[in-house]
């Protein structure tokens, strides 16, 4: 998995630096085209019930368009943290870690509350 992230990361910089768009990707505006990313992502789903979002996602059609707007904020992603110098995975492992502290198993498990809350 880890050599496949790699793998995938090197094909979006190799992709953008073909194009030399790394001068537009800003810090700021890869965050802000990230949010933009995740809009449109969020979009597919507004405004439908459950049994709709059940009904769109047997659709071989909107899943496909649900995997391209899912990859744009994960290229997007992808941008920042190459360029923020994150190493992403670590920071996912990181995370999961101090979740993991915040939201014990025993006090946690079938509840939707803010660990501040349990």
């Amino acid at each position: 998995m880890v050599d496949r992230f790699e793998k995938l990361l090197e094909a979006v910089i190799r992709f953008r630096d073909e194009r030399d768009w790394a001068q537009f990707h800003k810090p700021k505006d890869l965050a802000l085209g990230m949010g933009v990313e995740a809009s449109e992502l969020s979009e597919l789903f507004l405004w439908k019930d459950e049994a709709e979002v059940e009904a769109a996602l047997a659709d071989p059609s909107f899943r496909e368009r649900l995997g391209e707007e899912m990859a744009d904020v994960q290229i997007f992603l992808l941008y920042l943290a190459h360029d923020a110098g994150i190493d992403l995975c670590r920071a996912a492992e990181d995370k999961i870690a101090k979740n993991a502290a915040k939201y014990p198993v025993e006090k946690a498990r079938g509840s939707a509350r803010k660990y501040s809350e349990l």
